[in-house]
């Protein structure tokens, strides 16, 4: 674990292991300590754990059948329920899967977890609570003990593992022998005292004892790093985003915030007001002016009725229109002394306009046609007929053949 630090607690107070240190611990309540864990927890790559005190934690290895697993996290405290002495509302589970079949779960009371979390409250950075036991290194075939004064921290598997009392050591571990399918090939010891650490050790094992001098500090530099997956931070303690914390920081540009946005949605608002007052006003205006031109009839869509009214008049063609048909049919009358147009009659579709004229005699009409023609216009005559000392003819003029 050379870059883990590991936080726990002796004699109530907090202290630290820095990450790779094999020197002892250092107290939390001290500034100094304090400035060193701050510099440390900055570090990339460090990692924290709370070592949760192992007197306080029941560790618990099971079977469990594929069926059990889809529903374990509720039927766990029902299954643990007749060998807990309290009452399992009063009590926290936390479990984790070894493999398929093999679950792994740990128990404490409600109560310790909330003192715990009190306690590390101004260390967010611990996201990892592991049971004491599961820090010491181990790997299979071995036990790893931890002599600590006048108790034992004690490793016999992947997750099993308890603290207890020194003179309860020896009693403790043969009855561990004897449940246990084979014997240890190795069991590794820290402490501070070989033969007295030695002599706590049942008879049946003892030739197999690798003692080490040193403390939890010592065990640490030799632990997997991560030393378990299994994390007692699950259920309704389980990790959360610290809302109160970021709406603590937040609240006050979230309120400058909110408050732009509201003069902006009362500025956009007061500005939409005003536009459809007066698109409003626009086109009562309109329809005035429409019924100015065309008083009667029915009003609909004043722009579109008024263009439609304006295109008749124009014609669908940018040459071919009415106005520009006349104005070439005018200009070539005109030039006939004596020639006048009685009706006229415009067909839209056709672009053609039908009309009578009268002029002197009928080479005066032939001559108006031949110009109508030269002009780039077609012009037929469809009748003609004396009238007194006049000749009265009818012609249909267009733009095409």
């Amino acid at each position: 674990m050379q870059n883990s630090a590991v936080i726990r607690l002796i004699e109530g107070r907090l202290v630290w292991y820095p990450p790779g240190a094999g020197d002892s611990y250092c107290y939390l309540d001290e500034e100094l300590s304090q400035e060193r864990f701050r510099a440390a927890a900055g570090q990339p790559g460090s990692v924290f754990y709370f070592a949760v005190p192992g007197a306080d934690v029941t560790l618990y290895q099971m079977d469990v059948s594929a069926e059990e697993r889809k529903h374990i996290g509720k039927a766990l405290p029902f299954r643990l329920e007749e060998s807990l002495a309290a009452d399992i509302e009063d009590l926290h589970f936390a479990s984790a899967f070894e493999g398929t079949r093999q679950l792994a779960a740990a128990v404490c009371t409600r109560d310790k977890m909330l003192h715990w979390q009190a306690l590390l409250a101004d260390f967010p950075m611990l996201t990892q609570w592991i049971p004491e036991p599961l820090l010491l290194p181990w790997q299979p075939g071995e036990w790893c003990l931890l002599m600590e004064d006048d108790r034992a921290m004690v490793r016999t598997g992947s997750f099993s593992g308890l603290c207890i009392e020194s003179e309860l050591l020896q009693p403790m571990l043969a009855a561990a022998l004897a449940e246990s399918d084979r014997a240890p090939e190795s069991l590794v010891i820290y402490g501070q005292d070989q033969e007295g650490d030695t002599a706590r050790i049942p008879e049946p094992i003892r030739d197999r004892v690798q003692w080490r001098r040193g403390d939890l500090a010592s065990a640490l530099l030799l632990s997997q790093s991560p030393p378990h997956t299994f994390n007692l931070l699950q259920g309704a303690f389980a990790l959360r985003l610290p809302l109160e914390r970021w709406w603590k920081q937040w609240r006050a540009v979230a309120a400058v915030l909110a408050l732009a946005l509201t003069v902006q949605l009362l500025a956009t608002y007061a500005e939409f007001a005003t536009l459809a007052r007066e698109n409003v006003a626009l086109r009562y205006a309109v329809e005035q002016s429409y019924r100015k031109a065309y008083p009667r009839g029915a009003l609909v869509d004043a722009e579109k009725q008024l263009s439609r009214q304006l295109g008749s008049l124009r014609g669908s063609g940018q040459s071919s229109g009415f106005v520009s048909l006349m104005s070439r049919v005018g200009e070539i009358i005109s030039g006939h002394p004596g020639t006048r147009i009685s009706t006229i009659n415009y067909n839209d579709k056709g672009d053609e306009i039908r009309m009578n004229i009268t002029a002197r005699d009928f080479e005066a009409v032939e001559d108006i046609r031949t110009a109508l023609n030269r002009a780039g216009l077609t012009a037929k005559m469809e009748s003609s007929s004396a009238q007194g000392e006049q000749v009265r003819a009818r012609l249909r003029v267009g733009t095409g053949s």
